[in-house]
């Protein structure tokens, strides 16, 4: 009874040792996450704020979560980040709230496309800049029979004191993170194009009075036609009558008629009155080089007088006294 006793107390024993690896190599089984090793993945592109520092207590940051998945999978409303719940970092209160939450769902080549748009809000504030971060959030989705999480990733800034206490050395508060500082050129770059303008119509005002072409308006007329051809005439005696002739044609297409007098001229053209003199002295010479050359009455130059003459008489065509 003792032998058999002992037989079945051996049998026993080599049962259990017989069955322990097989319940080791079934614990490892149970435990290794086949379910995250298949989880289909998630794209997340993250837009945060164009800065990273100078933020006040008060600031709202706001942020833009794409995430892209296969359409078989569906977004808890659920995990959605909740507004007014106060976010904590290293189980401590950043002084960072959820100001507001929102998603919209779109659907694109075989993609559901969840695109969250999260607002948080500064509480918090201190006499130097501290670093602060907005945490990661964690967003679940289902489908295919699985249920999977995702994490959205933490975005580290900066946040500024209201107002600096003490001296500051400026050389030693040159963050890489801030950035350079710029200076407006808005009022500047007014003033240049304001210059600019003036110089230009400055430039274009020289041309028109010194201009000699018929490239704007009432540049064209007799007297710019003859003061051209005037500049071009022989300093002798064909060139002075011929100078003359060309001034005897302007006043004729200027006042649409063959014209003797200065009073004559005026009363047609009263914008030549300022010219009057000299419009008299210009008949007495046309008169000394045809008909009375014993006339004395007559400019000791008469070509450089006629240019200047015929010049005038431009102006006064122009519109200019």
């Amino acid at each position: 009874m003792i032998a058999l006793h002992r037989f079945n107390t051996f049998l026993l024993l080599a049962a259990m040792l017989a069955s322990i690896p097989a319940r080791a190599a079934e614990v490892p089984a149970a435990e290794t996450p086949a379910a995250q090793a298949d989880d289909p993945p998630v794209e997340i592109i993250a837009k945060n704020p164009a800065r990273e520092v100078g933020y006040h207590v008060g600031d709202v940051l706001s942020r833009t979560i794409t995430l892209k998945v296969n359409d078989q999978y569906k977004l808890l409303p659920t995990s959605l980040p909740i507004p007014g719940n106060q976010k904590r970092y290293r189980n401590k209160e950043q002084g960072i709230e959820i100001y507001a939450s929102k998603v919209s769902e779109s659907h694109e080549n075989g993609q559901n496309i969840y695109t969250l748009e999260l607002s948080y809000q500064v509480f918090t504030s201190s006499i130097v800049a501290k670093p602060a971060a907005l945490p990661p959030e964690f967003v679940k989705f289902t489908g295919n029979g699985k249920l999977f999480q995702v994490r959205i990733p933490s975005w580290n800034f900066r946040i500024s004191p209201l107002a600096v206490y003490g001296s500051v050395n400026i050389s030693k508060d040159m963050s890489p993170l801030r950035g350079p500082l710029l200076i407006s050129d808005h009022r500047q770059r007014q003033v240049l194009y304001g210059a600019f303008a003036i110089f230009g119509l400055s430039l274009l005002g020289l041309l028109y009075i010194l201009g000699n072409h018929a490239w704007l308006p009432r540049m064209g007329g007799p007297f710019a036609k003859a003061y051209r051809k005037l500049r071009k005439t022989s300093h002798d005696a064909d060139g002075l009558e011929a100078a003359v002739n060309h001034l005897h044609q302007a006043f004729k297409q200027s006042c649409r008629q063959s014209v003797f007098s200065a009073e004559e001229i005026i009363r047609i053209k009263p914008a030549f009155t300022p010219l009057a003199e000299d419009v008299a002295r210009f008949f007495l010479l046309s008169r000394a080089i045809f008909f009375d050359s014993s006339e004395r009455n007559v400019p000791a130059d008469p070509h450089a007088w006629l240019r200047q003459f015929g010049r005038r008489c431009r102006d006064i065509e122009r519109g200019m006294k």
